[in-house]
């Protein structure tokens, strides 16, 4: 595994795409797509729950949103990927993903009550069956165009875990606002109003003890494509994107149906299967995060002894604190400009390290040494902000060098009373 010891730029010349291949025709139609299915999801709702009741709740709704979609962006701060994709995420699930889910959920008890003439079994088979498979297969669609347009920007298990999770956020923005509206017109036809209300008891249940519902159900088909991503000679790659998609059914249909166990049977599914499966997951992904940041510290000193990093980086890419002390130092005397500037370089780093590690253990694929002379390029670009900030960090979180004694600096055996104490008893 050679490394390159020169940047040159990438070429950018070549055929230039026809129209409908363009970018900005795809942005446009794209933007244009999910401002009709917002439009149109937005009339639905407000129909169902008044205008009103659509106004408590979206502002009720809108509570858990920050704190979903920060603790996303936390969990993907290794190798962030661009916003662009959060937004398009959470505008998939809150626009188009929840229009698909309301129009088919609706159309399928429908027909069910329709041809078995009973409405009381249509909507428990409608909430048990139809509304997982269709509610996951509306939000993994976001996954999916994310998968096939941005597979660069794709960076693993836990970067599709935060695709996922944001475009269940948005979807259950969504859902909530038609709940929490719904239960405020129950509230104000039966008179009630306060803690004892409807719309407190819902807006409790949805946004207090369980607002990570959604996200952990589609989290698990986020994962299935992350796996997918990743560059290995597998074949029949496409199992894993499948097999998180049908675990985000099941969850989904065990979670509706947890009133069909009985009185408690929401707080025993919640106690007993919800809450552990939420933390084991958080737990793997954070152990998968903290992976790629031991591999960040062990791979990237080879391009210290090349020339291309400076010796104090592998171990500032390598620490979540010395990245955001870097990140920190850059905006304060530098702008957000250089900021964004060592965030570009952490990621770009994070990414060759782990590209090295998988050519090391055998899984060098045939564009390696174009990828890699990318990277190289893309630090060296942009080393001039970066490296002063990631030196700085270093100095601050590195741990002090052992003690080395004359006898190991010089190479000379160490003598007979080396270790001895004569202080010990």
């Amino acid at each position: 595994m050679a490394i390159s010891s020169q940047p040159y730029p990438p070429r950018t010349d070549g055929p230039r795409p026809v129209w409908w291949r363009r970018e900005w025709v795809r942005h446009g139609a794209l933007g244009g797509l999910l401002a009709l299915s917002g439009l149109v999801i937005l009339a639905l709702v407000r129909r169902q729950t008044g205008t009103e009741g659509f106004l408590v709740g979206l502002g009720l709704a809108v509570v858990p949103v920050p704190w979903l979609i920060a603790a996303f962006r936390w969990l993907d701060r290794v190798r962030p990927g661009p916003w662009r994709n959060l937004l398009f995420a959470f505008a998939w699930g809150a626009c188009a993903a929840a229009l698909i889910a309301i129009v088919a959920n609706s159309f399928a008890t429908h027909w069910i009550a329709t041809a078995t003439a009973d409405p009381s079994g249509a909507d428990t088979l409608g909430a048990t069956v139809i509304a997982p498979v269709v509610e996951e297969s509306a939000k993994a669609a976001a996954v999916l165009l994310v998968f096939v347009f941005r597979r660069r920007d794709f960076t693993g298990p836990v970067g599709g875990a935060a695709i996922a999770g944001v475009t269940a956020t948005g979807f259950a923005f969504t859902e909530n606002i038609l709940y929490l509206g719904n239960a405020f017109g129950t509230d104000q036809s039966i008179g009630t109003s306060g803690i004892v209300s409807v719309t407190a008891a819902t807006f409790f249940v949805r946004a207090v003890m369980s607002p990570f519902a959604h996200p952990l159900f589609t989290v698990f088909t986020g994962i299935g494509f992350g796996l997918a991503a990743l560059p290995r000679r597998r074949r029949l790659r496409w199992l894993f994107p499948l097999g998180g998609l049908l675990l985000a059914m099941s969850m989904h249909a065990l979670w509706n149906g947890s009133a069909a166990f009985g009185q408690f049977g929401f707080l025993v599914v919640y106690g007993g299967f919800m809450a552990p499966a939420f933390g084991l997951l958080a737990w793997l992904l954070i152990r998968s995060r903290q992976r790629e940041l031991r591999v960040a510290r062990e791979e990237l000193p080879v391009y210290v002894y090349a020339g291309w990093l400076a010796p104090a980086e592998p171990f500032a890419l390598g620490s979540l604190r010395a990245r955001r002390l870097a990140r920190d130092h850059a905006r304060r005397y530098l702008g957000r400009p250089a900021a964004r500037a060592v965030v570009h370089y952490e990621t770009t780093a994070t990414e060759l390290a782990l590209l090295r590690h998988r050519a090391r253990a055998g899984r060098m694929g045939p564009d390696f040494a174009a990828r890699e002379h990318e990277l190289l390029t893309t630090l060296w670009q942009t080393r001039a902000a970066s490296r002063p900030a990631l030196e700085y960090a270093a100095h601050l979180t590195a741990p002090p060098p052992a003690p080395v004694t004359y006898w190991q600096r010089y190479g000379h055996p160490a003598p007979p009373y080396a270790g001895y104490n004569p202080y010990r008893t």
